[in-house]
């Protein structure tokens, strides 16, 4: 085996399948990269047993051929290589030879037969979205997805079809965030969950562009396809949240405000809630509405913080507690320069949405019992 490829070609594609190597193994060959020829390009393939990640680039390939090699050494010698040209060869020893201008690196590699085969992927469903859609799906809803794995499926994202609609829900039992999208071609109806891992690394890989990108899902694994990469994924197995009967469909009090200058406020004044001085404590956010304006605050020992804003109030006058973060990560998901902010009792979800009858977001958000 011998190509040669310009570096930040090859650093690209090192960069895009590295997160598919194993971490945690008792198997070596999950810890390298397979390197395969093909005509005139080379496909890097990484592969845990959860997730795959293949990434084809052109080069000039010299002689065909194969091999693994393990992936943290590979990636930082290609990494810290000058950016020009770099050739590599599998010599005769079995030594991957790394060249470029006067650098010479010789690696041990691993037999690629023993390199498991990524699964083939039965499409029973697909889609076909355009990158900067899914990039945005993702990106609106995947700071919602669980850390805690004593819930495995809320660490993922429901991927729903529904009256070819799709939904991307996230939950982690104190939020939840919902982007919908119609579809402009008929699909059947489906609905999987995709692991939050997985999610991260396709909206590093996607661009944001018009270019197209397949998703197919089967029984246990989903597919995502792109012009030069693959990725494939297990699926998240277990019942999701019944999304649409938890959140409110009535309010008994709604402000109307400018995204950017709530968003400010709760930057502001969250400055005083995480301060360091406790960290094991945490304190809420204090949100006051009354006739025409809102109060947010927070008092603690490192000191208190007070913000007023003026703006359109209906209904009941409230006082309510919020983790502030949680209210600054939908907001900061939010484009539209204005929103609702619904809430019904101290103790009730409150909810972020459009102004406009679109719908095609909602953010619902747990309040937090203030301690007196």
């Amino acid at each position: 085996m011998k190509f040669v490829c310009e570096k930040t070609n090859l650093l690209k594609a090192i960069n895009s399948v590295v997160k598919g190597v194993s971490s945690k193994t008792t198997m070596p060959i999950l810890e390298g990269i397979l390197i395969q020829t093909n005509d005139k390009q080379i496909k890097l393939t990484t592969y845990d047993l959860e997730l795959g990640i293949e990434y084809v680039i052109d080069c000039e390939v010299i002689e065909q051929g194969s091999t693994v090699v393990t992936a943290t050494m590979f990636s930082e010698i290609i990494r810290k290589l000058p950016d020009t040209e770099i050739t590599i060869t599998l010599d005769e020893k079995e030594l991957l030879v790394i060249e470029c201008e006067g650098s010479l690196y010789k690696l041990a590699t691993m037999n690629p037969i023993e390199f498991p085969e990524l699964p083939v992927i039965d499409e029973e469903n697909s889609i076909s979205l355009e990158q900067n859609t899914l990039k945005d799906m993702i990106g609106k809803t995947i700071f919602a997805v669980s850390t805690e794995t004593h819930r495995p499926i809320f660490t993922g994202c429901l991927f729903e079809i529904k009256n070819n609609k799709l939904n991307v829900v996230a939950v982690d039992g104190y939020r939840l965030g919902w982007k919908s999208k119609f579809l402009s071609e008929q699909i059947n109806d489906f609905k999987v969950v995709i692991p939050g891992k997985t999610l991260s690394e396709v909206n590093k890989i996607i661009s944001d562009s018009f270019d197209t990108i397949k998703i197919s899902v089967a029984k246990n694994q989903a597919l995502f396809e792109m012009e030069n990469c693959k990725i494939v994924t297990r699926l998240l197995e277990g019942e999701f949240l019944d999304y649409e009967k938890v959140i409110p469909k009535a309010w008994e009090t709604r402000i109307r405000v400018a995204k950017k200058e709530i968003q400010e406020c709760f930057e502001r004044v969250s400055l005083i809630s995480m301060s360091s001085i406790e960290k094991e404590r945490k304190y809420p956010v204090k949100v006051w509405i009354d006739i025409g304006k809102i109060v947010i605050s927070c008092k603690n020992q490192a000191g208190d913080a007070k913000e007023e804003l003026f703006l359109t109030t209906e209904g009941k006058n409230l006082e309510v507690g919020f983790n502030p973060k949680y209210f600054l990560d939908a907001l900061k998901a939010i484009d539209d320069e204005e929103v609702f902010v619904e809430f019904g009792s101290s103790l009730s979800p409150s909810i972020i949405k459009s102004v406009e009858d679109t719908g095609d977001y909602v953010y619902m958000i747990l309040p937090i019992r203030i301690q007196e």
